[in-house]
């Protein structure tokens, strides 16, 4: 250590030992890899880690490394212009902002007590508010409304109670939920946004702290869309809000103050950090380009009810802190954890206290916002915010050329393009290439299901609203009434054919797979006569599990022997290779799992 007034080294070249890594050496390494387990191909004269590259469904291509050679633009500072690296010029956390359905005031209050911030209620009747709030310091605690197309009347609920505690009007924060552009998507009908835009301009200057329209992303997240489309949707209806505002009356910054923008936070945490990133940036952009001084957005993050599950729904908690991480550091301003039981209905007391502590554990133990923008600086991170935000323009300026995010909507513009990417995104689902764990991959069939009080009914008639697991579920589904009307689940039988080493890898994988639509594999592992062991199980279908040296020498025969011990039908784990017999498909790495799993449904004649 360098005394003050003394001369210290002229550079400090930290692990100046070791020899400066060469990406060519690293090449080699990859290379080697790939070629031991045969996914370089001999006459491959590219890069070996293009091999190792991922596309997502914005078709931004995800490098396996990233260096200082791969530049990306300035971000910025925290709290300027473009906002890339967040709102705020420092570090303070974020709203911890709780979710309730009902009017339940226990539930309630119990979150404000145990660390939450802010609430965010779904409204059934204007009336229940001062039932639903009786006992909360508004003062305190803000109250982010959604009450449908009731939001008029919310509204004025929600302000008469604030008036009633004598909370100032220049002092009342939260949001009054006003957002017809949602409803418009919800419910595939028409809603004017010119209530929404008077209520507004009429409450601007009295209530200065309080906003009035959420631009809500999530409808276009849960019907499949991509980030990029999650974003352009969102940047999109801003700017109609911010249209209609100003014509109202207001200036740019004074409509740009009314308006919260909502997206969803997902179990892939670097494209929720680059989300969030992208989405200041695009609407720093906007508000510039309308004339106001560039700002940076208001975001509620929420996690992504998409990616929750209804089987082994305890793996939702991974899911939700892992979103949760992700968007604190990506910089919302308030997050909303749902209780991992959510997906099934009305959440009890433990989701919510779980969800409630996620967030308190990041903020308060592992002290996450005590870094700004800690992803600001990684290659990685920083490219694919600037690829995102390129990718989001490129669809909102789409949207815009469809007639804006009304008309794309009206016209099936918007939903058609939403329907492709979850059309995308169902294959990759099916043939397991975006896995779900426990229930396309390592499901547990002796799980006994998690029940919960049906939820408040939702809005449902304009966009469909999609869950990742949805498809492998219902499979799932089928096998529960099987199990329910005859005792057991429908099986499949595991021929083991060569010695234990050869085939323990296909059987498990096989395992895995039948199990993920509630077909019990029978495995017996390596017996001397499989078909003998075929007829002891009681099963009727089988799966051969061995090596391509054993399937040469032995499939054909057993394939044969099976379908005569009354096999209904027989597949093989491998890849597929019609020498091997009679045979009704084939179980490998990247085949249609929802596909072969719905097929041995069918012959096993469960309904």
């Amino acid at each position: 250590m360098t005394q003050a007034g003394t001369t210290g080294p002229d550079d400090l070249a930290l692990a100046a030992e070791f020899e400066t890594p060469e990406r060519a050496a690293w090449q080699e390494l990859v290379a080697g890899v790939l070629r031991k387990s045969g996914r370089l191909p001999e006459d491959f004269d590219g890069a070996p880690e293009r091999l190792l590259a991922t596309t997502t469904y914005d078709g931004i291509e995800i490098q396996p490394l990233y260096t200082a050679e791969d530049g990306a633009p300035p971000a910025g500072f925290p709290g300027l212009a473009p906002f890339v690296r967040g709102g705020k010029p420092e570090g303070t956390g974020w709203d911890v902002r709780v979710l309730h359905e009902n009017a339940d005031n226990q539930a309630i209050l119990a979150d404000l007590e145990n660390g939450a911030n802010s609430v965010w209620l779904r409204v059934g009747t204007p009336s229940s508010l001062a039932e639903a709030l009786d006992g909360v310091y508004l003062d305190l605690a803000p109250v982010v409304l959604e009450a449908g197309e009731e939001y008029e009347a919310a509204a004025s609920a929600l302000l008469e109670l604030l008036a009633q505690k004598n909370v100032p009007d220049s002092e009342v924060t939260g949001n009054l939920g006003a957002d017809p552009v949602t409803l418009r998507a919800r419910t595939g009908a028409a809603h004017d946004l010119a209530p929404a835009v008077e209520l507004a301009a009429r409450l601007a200057a009295k209530h200065p702290k309080l906003r009035t329209i959420v631009v809500n992303g999530l409808p276009y997240h849960e019907a499949g869309g991509s980030d990029a489309q999650e974003l352009g949707a969102a940047i999109a209806a801003g700017v109609a809000y911010l249209r209609a505002l100003t014509a109202a009356g207001l200036s740019v910054d004074e409509a740009a103050a009314q308006l919260e923008f909502r997206f969803a936070a997902t179990a892939d945490q670097f494209l929720t950090i680059a989300k969030l990133r992208a989405a200041r940036r695009l609407w720093s952009r906007v508000t510039e380009v309308s004339g106001g001084v560039p700002r940076g957005m208001k975001q509620h993050a929420v996690t992504s009810t998409a990616m929750f599950t209804q089987r082994d729904p305890w793996v939702n908690m991974l899911r939700t802190t892992v979103a949760c991480f992700a968007a604190g550091v990506g910089g919302a301003d308030a997050v909303t954890v749902l209780p991992f039981d959510s997906a099934l209905g009305r959440p009890d007391a433990f989701a919510r206290r779980v969800a409630r502590n996620t967030q308190s554990i990041l903020l308060e133990e592992s002290h996450l916002s005590g870094v700004i923008d800690p992803a600001g600086g990684s290659w990685y991170v920083e490219n694919l915010t600037d690829a995102l935000a390129h990718a989001a323009w490129r669809e909102f300026a789409e949207l815009e050329r469809a007639g804006g995010i009304e008309a794309a909507l009206d016209s099936g513009f918007l939903p058609g393009k939403l329907a492709e990417t979850w059309e995308n995104r169902s294959r990759r689902l099916a043939t397991r290439e975006d896995p779900i764990t426990g229930v396309s991959e390592f499901p547990q069939l002796a799980e006994k299901p998690v029940v919960r009080p049906p939820s408040p009914s939702v809005l449902d008639n304009g966009l469909p609203r999609h869950r990742y697991a949805e498809q492998f579920e219902r499979l799932r589904d089928r096998s529960d009434a099987y199990l329910a009307e005859h005792g057991e689940r429908p099986k499949i039988f595991l021929a083991a054919l060569g010695p234990l080493a050869s085939h323990t890898a296909r059987a498990m994988f096989a395992s895995n797979l039948f199990q993920a639509g509630g077909v019990e594999p029978v495995n017996p592992g390596a017996v001397d006569d499989a078909v003998a062991a075929f007829r002891a199980s009681g099963a009727t279908v089988a799966c051969l599990c061995g090596s391509d040296r054993s399937y040469a020498e032995q499939a054909s025969t057993v394939v044969a022997g099976l379908r005569e011990a009354g096999a209904k039908a027989v597949l093989l784990a491998g890849k597929p290779d019609e020498s091997y017999g009679e045979l009704a498909g084939f179980v490998h790495r990247g085949c249609d799992a929802l596909a072969v799993l719905a097929g041995t449904l069918d012959t096993l004649g469960v309904k």
